[in-house]
């Protein structure tokens, strides 16, 4: 009988209904999720930490943060640890009033840099609205997540106020062999320079600078991401992003590249080994 019966059990396992502890071990394996949303051209990312705090980065031109509140009320997101400004062009902080005023926000990021646009005021006065001040994203700087080194890699120095794209927030997120780096707009004095400091840009994916703009993403910078993945943020546009140029320096760097234009939103679930991904369209 007793045979019989482990017999029996290990066809059970074979065909998946036996719950046991190395399937209870794998169902209980914490996860790290990250969302890029399909915001046409623009930015918007959001993390689900292993641990459970969530992360906003960013929010997509203005007219699209209702569209990024009522995604993330879909994943169930009842506040928001972090969020974070890359910089104050308007398809990347657009959207972050209406996710300031729709969601308790922990704390916010951005890098010290101003700008005189309307979404940049706005997103001030969502701030002030919520009674928060602004804490420096630069590189050296960590978020607060248990089991995940999150840290600002860029920006490593000052630019120009005018050069609001080398301003951008570069953030490196390593959940042990899960690695993501976020590049913002940051075009190639920014990447040179995080590469003169030595700064950690190993990612397996990566979030591809300036929506593909030529200005980014340089063969160099390529050389030491190494990234698997490389996802595009981008929308019908009249800049030819992602151009041709970076399309040829990501096949030459052998990175499988994803396209929010084409696959609509994004999303990489990893378990610190290994990915799964998934895609709206």
């Amino acid at each position: 009988m007793k045979r019989k019966w482990m017999g029996t059990s290990l066809a059970l396992a074979s065909v998946g209904l036996l719950v046991g502890p190395l399937q209870s071990a794998e169902a209980a394996t914490p996860k790290i999720k990250v969302h890029y949303i399909d915001v046409g051209q623009g930015d918007a990312i959001y993390i689900k930490m292993p641990s459970g705090e969530d992360i906003v980065m960013d929010g997509g031109n203005k007219g699209k943060g209702d569209e990024i509140v009522a995604y993330l009320k879909k994943q169930k997101v009842g506040d928001i640890e972090m969020l974070i400004s890359t910089h104050p062009d308007a398809d990347h902080i657009g959207g972050l009033d209406e996710v300031l005023d729709s969601f308790k926000v922990k704390s916010v990021y951005a890098p010290k840099v101003k700008h005189t646009t309307q979404a940049y005021k706005d997103f001030l006065l969502a701030v002030k609205r919520e009674k928060l001040t602004i804490n420096t994203a630069k590189a050296g700087v960590s978020l607060p997540v248990k089991g995940v080194k999150a840290q600002f890699v860029g920006p490593v120095k000052e630019y120009a106020m005018s050069d609001l794209n080398n301003w951008s927030a570069v953030l490196h997120v390593a959940y042990k062999k899960n690695t993501f780096l976020f590049t913002g707009d940051a075009e190639l004095k920014s990447e040179q320079d995080m590469i003169a400091k030595k700064k950690t840009l190993r990612a397996d994916v990566l979030k591809v600078g300036h929506h593909g703009a030529k200005t980014s993403t340089s063969a160099t910078f390529l050389k030491y991401v190494k990234p698997k993945y490389a996802v595009i943020s981008v929308g019908k546009n009249a800049y030819g992003h992602p151009t041709n140029e970076v399309v040829t320096n990501l096949k030459r760097a052998k990175a499988t590249m994803l396209r929010t234009d084409k696959n609509g939103t994004i999303v990489f679930e990893g378990n610190g080994s290994s990915y799964t991904i998934k895609k709206s369209k």
